[in-house]
């Protein structure tokens, strides 16, 4: 079998999973830079020397974390091979990541979260941040948020995460009177919880939120760089601030793993020395 075929029923199998096709594009690009070095040759002539040497090009040029992901890719394209009985010997078994060094989540500062609050003009700009700020969802959880999705009563919402795992997320009463008068204002039929401004109305595009962020920024003079996940970072911040623990951030976030929250725990001594030296 030769690598081009096995791609064939890796990809089949992750589509069956129930893998994104976000996540699977991502997998795509991955093979065709590992076709591209090795060619689509016979998947019992690729050793583990041969996956060093492609790998070890691919380090001249990549950040450890892109690499590291690039290293996730490979054995798990060969892990597969070999469970499904294609190969007789995983030649990944023996990849190790590069060590990465753990940044710190930047965050935005009470002072910044105001210039941007103050500086939204339209309803939908209110709903929008607000809704970014309270909850700390995923840029790519509230592209797919639908009306359906809102729970009024309870101010509360179910996105779908990662690997398509819901759960319910919580928004303040302030979120809530914005996302009605943006609603109110709509005169569309479009089920998304957010749309474009322009006609025809659509469903509004993770590029077109972020760029939405930057104009909010450039017209509050906010210097931060303002991204959706950094609103992300702020919300696990401002739950640290009021001593929540971190399993209910864990929670919150939709983290699957308690040490992918770990890194907030770091939150409290940044954001203490960030307003001593931006105050003192």
């Amino acid at each position: 079998m030769k690598l081009k075929d096995l791609w064939k029923f890796y990809e089949a199998n992750k589509r069956i999973l129930g893998f994104s096709p976000h996540t699977i594009k991502a997998y795509s690009l991955q093979f065709k830079m590992l076709i591209v070095e090795l060619g689509d040759i016979e998947i019992e002539e690729v050793t583990l020397n041969l996956l060093k040497t492609y790998l070890a090009k691919q380090s001249e040029k990549l950040k450890p974390s892109s690499l590291g992901h690039r290293i996730r890719f490979v054995r798990s394209l060969f892990r597969f091979a070999f469970e499904e009985g294609h190969i007789t010997k995983n030649p990944s078994l023996k990849l190790r990541e590069p060590k990465v060094e753990k940044r710190i989540p930047k965050f935005l500062i009470e002072e910044d979260v105001i210039h941007l609050k103050i500086s939204c003009l339209s309803h939908r700009e209110h709903a929008l941040f607000e809704f970014l700020y309270c909850t700390g969802c995923r840029v790519g959880e509230v592209h797919k948020l639908n009306l359906e999705d809102i729970n009024w009563e309870n101010g509360s919402a179910i996105v779908n995460g990662k690997g398509s795992k819901q759960r319910e997320i919580y928004f303040t009463t302030e979120c809530k009177v914005w996302l009605k008068r943006y609603v109110k204002s709509r005169k569309d039929s479009c089920k998304a919880l957010f749309v474009t401004e322009t006609h025809p109305i659509r469903r509004l595009t993770i590029p077109t939120i972020r760029w939405s962020l930057k104009k909010l920024a450039n017209r509050g003079e906010v210097t931060a760089n303002v991204y959706p996940h950094r609103f992300r970072h702020t919300f696990a911040c401002q739950l640290l601030d009021n001593g929540a623990p971190l399993e209910f951030i864990q929670g919150m976030l939709g983290h699957e793993k308690a040490s992918t929250t770990q890194i907030y725990a770091q939150l409290r001594g940044e954001r203490r020395r960030e307003l001593y030296r931006r105050y003192f």
